[in-house]
């Protein structure tokens, strides 16, 4: 077994969508205009959140971090894959490839889980509305947040060390775009079940245990917001968690479709598109959700267009 490769840690060679040169053209297009909105859209959700002083609650303090996960996220591999499309250079360093593993799990997992802190904060708002200022105190919204970070990384510290380290006699071709789990596993020259058997069980805790949390949540929110009596109400609170739930729905889906199956059984190209459409365009959906449903934040931003305005004519 030739593992001198290894031992060096050589460069990766990212395949990506090579083997359609036609396509890359045009993912180069489609991919750089909606990062630039994805930039652009969750840095507003960002300055909007904390300049309006009418937005200064636990809510929009998770949305605040939401962004930021997704511009990082979106942003650990997104500019990597435009210069990749960009020329004829695939390489990544080694160094390069395990920081963008590292990123890739970690501020997964964060995502995993502060979206079941975010159920948490519609199931108080909703289901105990008179505590919730007390409940959800500026202490437990930092805490909760330090949480989900911890856990995402922790996951990330566990998992990036044992993928790098597999043995690949010499393999540098990875068949994706970027230094994604199950592509460079199966680069591996050696049985690999020890280790999809550790990874299906730390994606059940931080998968599927925070996703059982959130269905729970908001079994109990459902039967509060059928209780209320106003019309005007109802619509408001099911306008309010519709937001949080399309994205749970968009950001849960491809991950259990992708990582939950038994031996990866998705074929590569199709989870190429899947990661794809996980890296880019979930991001990009979210501030264009919560915005389009969300008459605060969308008051919000016209009050400080007004305010750009008069301090322009001043």
């Amino acid at each position: 077994m030739d593992t001198a490769n290894d031992s060096a840690h050589s460069p990766f060679i990212l395949l990506g969508f090579s083997d359609r040169p036609g396509l890359e053209k045009v993912l180069f297009v489609i991919i750089l205009t909606a990062y630039i909105l994805t930039l652009v859209g969750n840095t507003t959700i960002i300055l909007v959140s904390r300049l309006d002083p009418h937005l200064r609650t636990p809510m929009y303090f998770f949305l605040t971090h939401l962004s930021l996960l997704d511009l990082s996220f979106t942003s650990s591999s997104i500019p990597q894959l435009l210069y990749n499309l960009g020329g004829q250079d695939k390489t990544i360093s080694y160094a390069g490839c395990a920081v963008q593993l590292f990123l890739f799990l970690g501020l997964g997992g964060v995502e995993c889980l502060l979206l079941a802190v975010m159920a948490y904060d519609r199931f108080v708002a909703i289901c105990r509305p008179l505590h919730y200022m007390v409940i959800m105190h500026p202490r437990l919204c930092v805490g909760l947040v330090s949480l989900a970070w911890g856990c995402g990384v922790s996951n990330s510290l566990a998992m990036s060390p044992v993928t790098l380290s597999l043995p690949r006699c010499g393999h540098r071709k990875v068949d994706h775009f970027l230094c994604e789990m199950p592509a460079l596993i199966r680069m591996a020259c050696v049985n690999t079940a020890a280790v999809e058997g550790t990874i299906f069980v730390l994606a059940v805790g931080i998968v599927l245990s925070p996703l059982m949390f959130i269905l729970v949540s908001y079994g109990y929110i459902v039967r509060a917001v059928l209780k209320i009596r106003s019309a005007s109400g109802r619509q408001k609170a099911f306008n309010t968690c519709g937001s949080h739930l399309t994205v749970v729905s968009l950001f849960y889906g491809n991950i259990i479709y992708m990582y939950m199956q038994p031996g990866n059984s998705s074929s590569q190209d199709q989870g190429k598109f899947l990661t794809l459409f996980y890296n880019i365009v979930t991001p990009l959906l979210n501030p264009l959700i919560y915005t389009l449903r969300n008459k605060e934040v969308k008051g919000a931003l016209r009050r400080l267009l007004r305010g750009g305005r008069e301090v322009g004519k001043e």
